[in-house]
């Protein structure tokens, strides 16, 4: 037996419960779970959230080693759930001893409470919270390995499988469903309630709401800009703010009434932006051409900074307001009705994620799609197949460019307000980790991402200060179980999980 992957598992099943520990994710379900059960104590629910992950581990553990014998599997749980046991003991015995010790561990940590403290440790000693910890979490990993293998011998999820399978069989051949399935008005019509559906969601949520699915939506149409510059073509971009910046400053500063006047109908100021943001991807594009990897990531990152310190410089304060932005920005005017609040910037945020959505699926599987694909997996070979790499390149960094501008210029009208703070490098690395964990190259996957990232944030608002550190978890967790991302493209599933479309018989006779 490989005990390497058993701690491997065992280790990475505790570091995500220790981090949950950290981030009072033990303390938010812990309440849940009391106010549903009406519970005299958060102290069960916030274990279970403990037990589940632990299990987890155990059970990737065990599945490891099924085609080896049913000791090498129960071994390989009780490996896993003992370094697992160790990690989170081992945590708890450094959080309660520093508690009791007078250690205001609050001061980094806010949600580390001295309830929540006693809650994790059973109200125990330091010592007898350690050693009761690593012996449930260590028992509960044994357990899931034992369930694993009963459920191989005894074909358990083939059975579910194959029942799941027969129920769907028989729903498709259903009379009912095949007439529903086979009249060409069918996808019109389902396609015609997620619309209807769409457009009364503005009309039925408050005012927050449709602020924060605003935001939401902006980042949706960055992410799918920078999905074609990294997911389609392959470039790594960290300097992707500084479009969103150049979009922004150009609708602000040609509708706002300072520091210039020109007071521009909004409506031909965005498309302004847009053209903006274009022409500035194409001149970032030239000079970084002949650029690949780090090179390029480290060339777009100093571009990025060097726009927003512009930004903030004190030399162009006459020209872009300085440090102190530009405000009174103008908003939409339509048929001389004033449609600037919240619900309709929802409408206009929702259109504009269609119709980049829109370019971005045609773009996918056309000439230039393919283009991109071919650049991603081998640019030397693409250039040898007669692909213009140059030209292709110069296209991704315009068009994500583009998309990006639209973005910034409803974000600076929606808010009446850009300075040089809303453009930080923060902004790229947000863009960068929705597109990542949403599935690179996958539109559903950024639209996915971009809900996770910057959505559950705002469900979660105690968690607010500790967002840097939940993305690297998450990005470190989703590298790990699902590198693909949350909501793949089918060429990415395949890519990263062909061996195991290939017979096993193949593979040993490879090996």
């Amino acid at each position: 037996m490989d005990i390497r992957s058993s701690l491997r598992e065992g280790l990475i099943s505790g570091i995500i419960n220790v981090f949950v520990i950290l981030l009072g994710l033990t303390t938010l379900v812990g309440t849940l779970v009391q106010e549903w059960f009406d519970l005299s104590s958060p102290t069960l629910g916030a274990w279970v959230l403990l037990l589940a992950v632990s299990a987890w581990g155990g059970a990737r553990a065990g599945r490891l080693h099924l085609k080896e014998s049913a000791m090498a599997t129960l071994l390989a749980g009780l490996v896993a759930g003992i370094a697992h046991g160790l990690l989170v003991g081992l945590s708890l015995f450094a959080i309660s001893t520093l508690n009791e010790a007078g250690a205001q561990l609050r001061q980094w940590l806010i949600q580390l409470t001295p309830q929540a403290i006693e809650m994790l440790t059973f109200s125990l000693s330091p010592l007898a919270a350690a050693v009761v910890s690593f012996l449930l979490l260590a028992a509960v990993s044994l357990v899931a390995a034992l369930l694993v293998l009963v459920s191989n011998r005894y074909h358990w999820r083939e059975s579910l499988r194959g029942s799941t399978t027969a129920t769907t069989d028989r729903i498709k051949n259903a009379a009912a469903y095949q007439q529903v399935t086979d009249s060409r008005y069918t996808k019109g019509i389902a396609l015609a309630l997620f619309a209807a559906m769409v457009l009364a969601a503005p009309l039925l949520l408050n005012r927050y709401w449709n602020y924060t699915l605003g935001t939401v939506g902006i980042y949706v149409m960055l992410g799918l800009g920078l999905n074609i510059v990294v997911g389609f073509a392959g470039l790594l971009d960290l300097g992707y703010v500084a479009f969103f910046a150049i979009g922004a400053y150009t609708v602000a500063l040609l509708t706002g009434p300072e520091p210039h006047g020109i007071m521009l109908n909004f409506w031909l100021a965005l498309p302004a932006g847009v053209l903006v943001a274009a022409i500035s991807g194409i001149l970032l594009g030239i000079p970084v051409l002949r650029m690949r990897g780090d090179y390029l990531a480290i060339v777009t990152l100093g571009f990025g900074e060097i726009i927003r310190i512009l930004s903030k410089s004190d030399v162009l304060t006459s020209f872009s307001g300085g440090p102190r932005g530009v405000r009174d920005i103008g908003g939409p005017v339509l048929f001389g009705l004033n449609v600037s609040s919240g619900m309709h910037y929802m409408y206009l945020i929702l259109f504009g994620i269609a119709l980049v959505a829109f370019v971005t699926q045609r773009l996918q599987y056309s000439r230039t799609g393919r283009a991109w694909m071919a650049m991603r997996e081998d640019e030397d070979v693409a250039e040898a197949m007669g692909v213009y790499t140059l030209k292709y390149k110069l296209l991704a960094f315009a068009i994500g460019a583009a998309f990006a501008g639209l973005g910034g210029g409803i974000y600076a009208s929606r808010n009446q307000f850009v300075g040089p703070e809303d453009f930080t490098l923060l902004v790229s690395i947000n863009v960068l980790c929705l597109v990542i964990i949403g599935g690179m190259g996958s539109i559903p996957g950024v639209i996915v991402g971009a809900l996770v990232l910057k959505g559950l944030p705002e469900l979660l608002r105690e968690l607010d200060a500790y967002r840097m550190l939940v993305f690297g978890a998450l990005l470190i967790f989703m590298m790990i179980v699902r590198p693909e991302g949350l909501w793949p493209s089918k060429r990415r599933r395949m890519e990263l999980h062909e061996q195991e479309d290939i017979p096993i018989e193949y593979q040993t006779a490879v090996d």
